[in-house]
């Protein structure tokens, strides 16, 4: 039994220093003795103390043991023995997979760690940055060589003897150092600025689209901008006499400075009269000069108080003026291209001619008396010739040769529409002859016209029950394409049905785009006559603008109809209502 109580302790023993080494690694702190001895222990039993102590037989004990039990005391020993190396085992796997669980934890944390701190991009960063440091000392110290031999050579000595020769060489190396760390103290830095380097390109981050920002930037590029719209309209003022006074006195300045050659100073001095008096202001002094008073502005409400509608409506008029403000840019912009690449040779052409009078005026008058030409006419010009345009638009029309011209210009969407304008031109007269040429014998261009006005399923007066000679305007040949919104109707598929417009010398016609598979009970006829309301009609509130619909009202409905989703609203609105009027002078001509 001694021999079975040493291989025992052992696993024992070994459990025991797992268990203090799993310890160090929970806590990584200093060295704990918090695991009880294995006296203190109360599983533990009497073998259980230390190596020595389990080493030694006791057969006291296990004598006093068997005379106490001596049938199954041993066996029950070894089923406590047992139990408590699983207890201790199962201890130890739990400490294990804590110990598993807090090191995964710690590889994550350093990983995180490394990818915030960038470790590897800044090594990389910082041995390029060496390798560049070096560079620029090996091509300094290359270029200091290169100057110390391109240095004139000194006139050759009488020789003298070796020891002399040996200092002269001393004292010229200690001179030639001197120079080049002189040389490199004064001009070192400013050879460096020159030093070619390669351009980085560097991409911008981009902001992605936010409501808040766009609404924002508009108004900042609203108030940056006001400086310059507030110079601009007092110069308008002043060319439009709004002040008589104001407008006088500066014409009297102005033409007496163009007089004696003193117009560029004259600017000159307002423009440090201008910067003197924004320094005052800056400093707190409250000046206001304008010819033309300011309009105060309306205060926006607090975003707060805004209701989501409202929001919505503000974002869509800040995209408008965004709408708006590019295009007009684009206008100009494309104006000034068309002028100079002679999309209208004869607006070009005058150009062309006013800059060659103006080269040879350069080479043959003096420049004293160019500048007085041109001050006395710019004066003129502004003060009076502009006044006299503005306040007489028919005088304009004619003789204001810049702005003839700057109106003749066109844009790329007119260019644009011209050519297809003038493509369908030539197309259409093709159209014709290979038409009239297939017009069979007996048969009228009209009987051909209203056959050629048809849809799949028949022809245009079969569809709408419409007596024959009733035929779409040439204005709505093809139909406009809108949705019909009947608000008598409460079901879905009746309140709202897609299709074509067609209106005709007496009717109004609406074919719904479900009639086309064969029942032409929801295509709708209108008698012009029997209209007794027609206006444009904005059918949501929300969108910017004035809508794309029109709404009629008849006697047979309660509500008026509307036709909305009409991409040529405003062109449909003109055909019905003239058409309306016509008729209606028609049946009484004392209206």
């Amino acid at each position: 039994q001694a021999a079975i109580h040493n291989v025992k302790v052992k696993p024992k023993a070994a459990v025991l220093n797992m268990l203090k080494r799993l310890d160090k690694i929970r806590f990584r702190g200093p060295k704990r003795d918090d695991f009880l001895d294995l006296p203190e222990s109360p599983t533990g039993s009497d073998t259980e103390c230390s190596d020595d102590i389990l080493l030694r037989p006791r057969p006291s004990i296990r004598d006093s043991d068997e005379q106490r039990d001596p049938a199954g005391f041993g066996t029950l020993s070894v089923m406590q023995d047992l139990r408590s190396e699983s207890e201790r085992l199962n201890e130890v796997k739990g400490h294990l997979e804590i110990a598993l669980l807090e090191k995964h934890f710690l590889q994550e944390e350093l990983r995180k760690l490394r990818e915030e701190t960038n470790v590897e991009t800044l090594k990389q960063e910082l041995e390029r940055e060496r390798s560049r440091r070096l560079d620029l000392e090996q091509k300094m110290s290359d270029v200091l060589k290169t100057r110390c031999e391109d240095s004139p050579p000194q006139p050759p000595r009488k020789q003298q003897p070796p020891a002399a020769n040996g200092t002269d060489k001393q004292q010229k190396e200690t001179v030639c150092s001197r120079l080049q760390s002189w040389l490199y103290d004064r001009f070192g830095v400013y050879i460096e600025d020159f030093r070619f380097q390669p351009e980085e390109n560097t991409v911008e981050a981009e902001e992605p689209l936010s409501a808040k920002r766009l609404t924002e930037n508009m108004r900042r590029l609203k108030w940056s901008a006001r400086p310059v719209t507030n110079f601009l309209r007092n110069l308008s003022a002043l060319s439009n006499w709004h002040s008589v006074y104001t407008s006088a006195i500066a014409f009297i300045i102005y033409m007496n400075a163009a007089w004696h050659g003193w117009a560029i100073p004259l600017f000159l001095f307002l423009a440090i009269l201008r910067l003197s008096l924004n320094y005052l202001i800056a400093r707190g002094w409250k000046i206001q000069w304008s010819i033309v008073p300011e309009v105060s502005e309306p205060v926006e409400p607090s975003k707060e108080d805004l209701t989501v509608s409202e929001k919505f409506q503000l974002v869509l008029d800040v995209a408008q003026k965004a709408q708006n403000l590019f295009g007009k840019m684009a206008d100009v912009l494309e104006k000034i291209k068309n002028l100079f690449m002679w999309v209208q040779p004869e607006i070009t052409q005058k150009l062309y001619i006013a800059l060659w009078v103006a080269f040879i005026s350069s080479c043959v008058l003096p420049y004293k008396l160019m500048g007085f030409m041109i001050g006395l006419y710019a004066g003129i010009k502004f003060f009076i010739i502009d006044f006299l345009f503005k306040s007489c638009p028919k005088l304009r029309d004619k003789y204001d040769t810049p702005y003839i011209m700057w109106n003749s210009l066109p844009t790329d969407p007119q260019l644009k529409e011209r050519s297809n304008a003038t493509v369908s031109r030539r197309i259409q007269p093709v159209v014709s002859r290979s038409s009239l040429a297939t017009i069979p014998a007996g048969v009228t261009r009209e009987e051909e016209s209203g056959r050629s006005h048809s849809t799949k399923k028949g022809a245009f007066h079969e569809i709408f029950n419409l007596p024959e000679n009733e035929r779409p305007l040439p204005v709505c040949e093809n139909g406009w394409r809108c949705c019909l919104i009947n608000r008598d109707r409460k079901i879905p598929t009746d309140y709202i049905r897609n299709g074509m417009l067609y209106v005709t010398e007496n009717y109004l016609c609406f074919e719904s785009s479900s009639s086309r598979s064969g029942s032409s009970k929801k295509n709708k006829v209108i008698k012009l006559v029997d209209i007794t309301d027609i206006q444009k009609y904005k059918v949501l509130s929300v969108l910017p603008g004035s809508g794309m619909g029109i709404s009629i009202a008849t006697p047979s409905t309660q509500k008026p109809l509307v036709f909305g989703a009409m991409i040529h609203r405003d062109e449909a609105f003109e055909t019905i209502f003239t058409q309306y009027m016509k008729i209606m002078t028609t049946a009484n001509p004392e209206t």
